[in-house]
């Protein structure tokens, strides 16, 4: 959501992905179906590639991609360009990108790849997970402009060739993130109505703790929802490329890395257009999580 791939150590698995679309893998040898995980990328972990614990201090850059979201923020408030849910919107899509990041590496682990917890990605502190555009720009643009909501985070360091059944698991890795988001939506619906009831109310008079379960719940049914759609380099497109024909597989990759330049030249699009396919997407999903939850 392309610059070159990280290097890779030997047995590794080839990459290509939502965060790092860096170039199509090499053909497989025969008989072999492929899988491209998305979205779980990063450089390798052993002798050649100590590993790193980036956060507050070893990652200067994203701190002050923090401050300076926070100082617009701010501005917006004071200057009454921002509503109190698009704020609430910004600030639960963050966490909730971070930890759908997070489980990829979390399962991968599982699976016997520790190569993300060596670089001390599986940590709750945001700063190292922050891709400045996919994390703060896109969903605060997105969030003020009202069209959608969803984002992606810096990819978290998996190396497929540690797996213990690379072509099984990879397909796990890379559907935690979703799963994850489905999770943190059930959770939120299941909250907000043991605790406020399932009377039919008005978004507006619900109390602050509960417009923020609502929305924490409709941005991860969006996040998990738009992250199957099976193309790549969506987590869904793990599915697609599980099912395709090893006689197509060359053609694939050729167009594979320019799928990363389609999802955001239609996000270009959607502003362009009134409405755009994204808001008619997430009009959907809008409705029907409030529906479900009978709130208007």
């Amino acid at each position: 959501m392309g610059e070159p791939g990280p290097p890779r150590s030997p047995g590794a698995e080839p990459p290509g992905s939502w965060a790092a679309p860096g170039g199509p893998p090499p053909p497989r040898a025969p008989g072999d179906q492929p899988v491209v995980p998305s979205d779980v990328y990063g450089p390798p972990s052993g002798p050649s590639a100590p590993p790193t614990r980036p956060g507050w201090s070893s990652n200067p850059k994203g701190t002050i991609w923090v401050i300076a979201i926070v100082a617009v923020v701010a501005i917006l408030v004071r200057t009454h360009h921002i509503t109190s849910t698009e704020i609430i919107l910004f600030c639960v899509i963050i966490p909730s990108i971070i930890l759908h990041e997070i489980s990829h590496g979390v399962v991968a682990l599982w699976f016997g790849d520790d190569t993300a917890k060596r670089a001390g990605r599986l940590t709750l502190n945001p700063i190292p997970h922050i891709d400045p555009i996919g994390t703060l720009l896109v969903p605060g643009l997105l969030a003020l402009s009202g069209v959608g909501f969803f984002g992606w985070a810096k990819p978290v360091p998996v190396n497929l060739g540690k797996l213990r059944n690379p072509r099984n698991h990879g397909v796990l890795v890379s559907l935690a993130g979703p799963f994850t988001n489905v999770a943190l939506a059930a959770a939120a619906g299941a909250v907000y109505v043991l605790v406020h009831g399932a009377a039919p109310v008005l978004f507006a008079t619900l109390p602050l703790w509960a417009r923020v379960v609502v929305l924490l719940g409709l941005v991860n049914v969006g996040l998990a929802a738009f992250n199957l759609i099976p193309i790549p380099p969506l987590d869904g497109s793990v599915l697609f490329e599980r099912l395709l024909p090893r006689a197509w597989w060359p053609a694939y990759l050729r167009i594979r890395p320019y799928t990363m330049p389609i999802l955001l030249g239609l996000v270009v699009i959607n502003f362009y257009l009134h409405p755009g396919p994204l808001t008619w997407f997430f009009n959907e999903i809008v409705t029907w999580w409030l529906n479900l939850l009978r709130v208007f």
